[in-house]
């Protein structure tokens, strides 16, 4: 997989990155691929918090990947910074080839760089597949997660 690039997400790629997200029958339900404006002002707040790093992995010149990794200074564990990995997608041509393991390896490499003692993620409740995967690179089911819709 050497010819994958693994870098900051640039405006240019929004709608590959929301064709990701929306990709899958969850996504399909939340993402709007056809107006990006929400997007493109979430994309500024991001660009502009240094706690935020909005990947994408591009393989021949197309994005076939992407996360979010956010850090998180904390009084909690003896003042311990954590970083929180979310919005992880793979393309459907590309899941199975081990690209998910490289984007999380990535995000963890950058965790440790950021100084960060722990790294969180979550997944919904009915993508086992994923938390299968989860598993596999050592992470473990250990919190029990709550959302409170606003």
């Amino acid at each position: 997989m050497s010819d994958l690039e693994i870098r900051p997400a640039a405006h240019d790629d929004i709608p590959a990155i929301v064709a990701l997200l929306a990709d899958d029958p969850l996504g399909a339900q939340r993402e709007s691929p056809d107006d990006l404006v929400p997007y493109e002002s979430a994309f500024q707040r991001l660009a502009a918090d240094p706690n935020q790093h909005l990947v994408v992995a591009v393989r021949d010149g197309r994005v076939v990947g992407t996360l979010q990794l956010t850090v998180i200074p904390g009084l909690s564990r003896r003042g311990a910074v954590r970083s929180i990995v979310e919005g992880v997608r793979i393309h459907s041509g590309e899941r199975g080839s081990g690209l998910g393991t490289q984007l999380i390896e990535w995000a963890v490499a950058e965790s440790r760089l950021q100084g960060c003692q722990l790294v969180q993620l979550t997944s919904d409740a009915t993508r086992t597949d994923a938390h299968r995967f989860y598993e596999r690179l050592g992470f473990t089911a250990s919190h029990l997660g709550f959302k409170l819709q606003l």
